[in-house]
């Protein structure tokens, strides 16, 4: 039903315009349903977070949208197509409609300036109708929202651990209440206890502001923990969408199952190393830069 879906992503592809070309993301189709978790993953170099950059057009040079079309239906009522949208509609769309925490974003806080001036510029940006104490305010609300504390609206990324960092910026991609959020591998370099916690943090908000998330990560077995659906990406393409309990106990395509495979069981044997065949189509470095996303 087209009232379930928020995001309709039809056909679309990306090419990194380099010497040969490389499709990155090859008439991909998706449908995000309002309220859901969809985790996307895949190996690095598969196209995901091109994918993400792509939607929110956030694609730089050599990257280029070269077909599809990525529909938003608002809650409004109202249908926007992102393609259409110029500049300035783009930026009022983005933190306003959806928002994204970017790969390595804990580590994308300025030094120099306070949690809280940080925070107060996403007020002053987007709500510039609010007073000065009405963003602090909303700040601190912010901080506590996700269980950093309001307390911390002094503070310096310097002085906040790794889990700190990540959740201040879940909280700056929460500041304007959309109703899509993108999470680029958001729990990557912490350690499994801090990444639990934030996840049943995402979780327990998505709940309660009803939210779609999504999730991208290599870590197939934390989506399983967290996705309603997964979409399993390769070479550019999605090769498999349904259930997570779908995904766990009937995989479909052989990919998946390799993925499964390659997750060490905590109670079994020991099993052999797994590889599967073929390879991505980003096989440099690019991903982890800007222009490789």
């Amino acid at each position: 039903m087209t009232d379930d879906v928020l995001l309709r992503i039809t056909d679309f592809s990306v090419t990194y315009e380099v010497d040969p070309p490389v499709e990155a993301v090859r008439e991909v189709s998706l449908e995000l349903r309002r309220g859901e978790i969809l985790g996307l993953a895949g190996e690095s170099g598969c196209g995901k977070t091109t994918l993400a950059y792509g939607v929110q057009r956030l694609l730089k040079p050599p990257a280029v949208i070269t077909g599809g079309e990525v529909v938003f239906h608002d809650a409004s009522g109202e249908d926007v197509t992102i393609s259409r949208l110029d500049a300035d509609e783009m930026r009022r769309f983005r933190w306003n409609k959806a928002s994204m925490v970017f790969q390595g974003a804990m580590n994308a806080l300025n030094p120099v300036t306070t949690v809280g001036r940080q925070l107060d510029d996403v007020f002053t940006t987007h709500r510039p109708e609010l007073g000065r104490a009405e963003r602090v305010r909303a700040s601190g609300d912010l901080l506590d929202l996700v269980g950093v504390g309001r307390a911390r609206l002094k503070s310096y990324a310097h002085e906040l651990s790794g889990g700190m960092r990540q959740r201040v910026m879940i909280a700056m991609a929460l500041a304007l209440r959309p109703q899509l959020m993108i999470m680029d591998e958001p729990t990557t370099a912490l350690d499994v206890l801090v990444q639990r916690d934030i996840l049943r943090q995402i979780s327990a908000l998505r709940h309660e502001f009803g939210f779609s998330v999504v999730f991208i990560t290599h870590d197939l077995p934390l989506l399983l923990e967290i996705s309603d659906r997964i979409a399993v990406m390769r070479e550019g393409r999605i090769v498999e969408l349904d259930t997570a309990e779908a995904i766990y106990r009937r995989p479909q395509h052989e990919y998946t199952r390799t993925l499964l495979r390659s997750f060490p069981s905590l109670t079994g044997d020991r099993g052999d190393f797994v590889r599967a065949a073929g390879s991505a189509p980003l096989t440099t470095s690019t991903e982890s830069q800007e222009v490789g996303r």
